[in-house]
């Protein structure tokens, strides 16, 4: 039997002028230098000319996909037409009663795929959309795709800032929501490629707002912000109540300036906005960038795994969460989502405007996190204590979820052991036998 077949349910799963004199010239001399001047501007304006159409007319097609996703082409996929159109209506109708019609962006994700599969579960309508860039292994998601296509549900291959296929899509399906989860993700990563953070997490949420604000009706919209956003913080648990205007990294700064987008047009267009601050989650078909994901497979590998300590040997702990919780945390925000009350880009009333965390509560240390794998994976780890680098990492996560509680009914059910279990047993599934390349 095939592994996706086995994995079938996720949860197993500068100059200076001069002066200028005057002269006087004769009306000849004059005549001469106009010519000659008009002489220039004409040869000149025709290679600028021909730079411009040469640039204007080389195809896109006759050069490879730079794998710098900022410069990816928006128009690199193909679609359109009306088979095109029958697959979103098939994936995107709702079987349940009281269903909701739901796009889900950065479908093929590690929180994507399981939020999607969740809703699809239940009866609700679901539309994928992912532009499968390189930052990590794509055929990581391929897998998840040809996982939920599995169970119906479609995936557009299309990037999230081209505007025209966002207008296509809800001008063939009227969504009720958007579990807007495409973003660049990764802290470190953001020192190398600066500009791929710009290019998803503002203009591509932007671009998204836009086509949202002028559809009708107009959807309500779930967000993935995340626990980056508290930066600098020092008083623990964070709660969406504290500060978050000292982010550590650029992508912590992109999260930071989508709440604020986020703020902008809910009060000027009326959408309905809720942005979910994830704290480090992980589980089966997650990101191989993530630690306990890459430490499972250099343990393996019998190589040294890095462990940060923070200033005068101070832990480094996270807020694990199981995406098993998360993804209740998503479908429990989607639920209780008021509508928008924009209509054609016009705000007719005050409309819904929330931020919440989705963490689990208990913060474990980096060197436990390790010692929980060597259990699971039967391996002692050979372990290098590294001091925590200034490349935007903070030492410590922690996560109020008093308000998620209280509005949303989310309540994290899953521990560190029990979630690397099954985070483990699905790893030696996917990768077993060497028919897999883990990074």
């Amino acid at each position: 039997m095939s592994q996706l077949k086995q994995m079938s349910h996720l949860d197993n799963i500068p100059s200076t002028p001069g002066k200028f004199k005057m002269e006087k010239s004769s009306p000849y001399i004059n005549r001469l230098r106009v010519h000659s001047s008009l002489a220039k501007l004409t040869f000149w304006s025709f290679i600028f000319l021909g730079v411009i159409l040469f640039f204007f007319f080389r195809s896109p097609s006759s050069n490879p996909l730079p794998s710098d996703p900022s410069r990816r082409s928006l128009r690199t996929f193909n679609w359109g037409g009306p088979a095109f159109e029958k697959r979103i209506r098939s994936s995107a109708r709702v079987r349940a009663r009281n269903g909701i019609s739901v796009l889900v962006t950065g479908a093929a994700g590690f929180v994507g795929t399981h939020v999607s599969a969740a809703l699809k579960r239940r009866g609700d309508g679901v539309l994928g959309l992912d532009n499968f860039n390189d930052y990590y292994d794509p055929s990581l998601k391929r897998a998840r795709q040809a996982l939920l296509e599995r169970s119906g549900i479609f995936i557009v291959e299309g990037d999230i800032n081209d505007m025209a296929l966002l207008r296509k899509l809800f001008e063939v399906v009227s969504f009720t929501h958007v579990m807007h989860l495409a973003a660049q993700a990764g802290v470190r990563y953001a020192m190398e490629n600066p500009s791929s953070y710009v290019h998803s997490n503002i203009a591509g949420l932007v671009s998204l707002l836009e086509v949202c604000k002028n559809a009708n009706p107009q959807p309500a919209i779930v967000w993935a912000s995340s626990s980056s956003v508290y930066g600098l913080n020092t008083k623990v648990p964070f709660s969406e109540k504290d500060r978050t205007d000292q982010p550590a990294s650029l992508y912590a700064a992109t999260k930071k300036a989508g709440e604020e987008i986020a703020h902008t047009y809910n009060h000027i267009y009326g959408l309905s906005l809720t942005g979910l601050r994830f704290f480090t989650v992980y589980g089966p078909w997650g990101r191989p960038d993530m630690a306990y994901f890459f430490f499972t497979r250099d343990i393996l590998k019998g190589k040294t795994i890095p462990i940060f300590e923070a200033a005068n040997h101070g832990t480094v702990a996270r807020d694990f969460t199981y995406i098993d919780d998360i993804v209740k945390g998503c479908l429990g925000a989607l639920d209780t989502a008021q509508k928008s009350t924009g209509s054609g880009g016009k705000k007719k009333g005050p409309a819904q405007l929330r931020v919440y965390n989705l963490g689990n509560t208990s913060p474990v240390p980096v060197s436990d996190l390790v010692s929980i794998l060597e259990r699971h994976l039967k391996v002692k780890a050979k372990r290098h204590i590294l001091k925590l680098p200034r490349n935007g990492d903070v030492p410590f996560t922690h996560a109020n979820i008093s308000l998620a509680q209280r509005e949303l009914g989310y309540k994290p059910t899953t521990d560190l052991q029990t979630g690397l279990k099954k985070f483990v047993r699905w790893y030696l599934s996917y990768y077993s036998g060497g028919k897999k390349a883990a990074g």
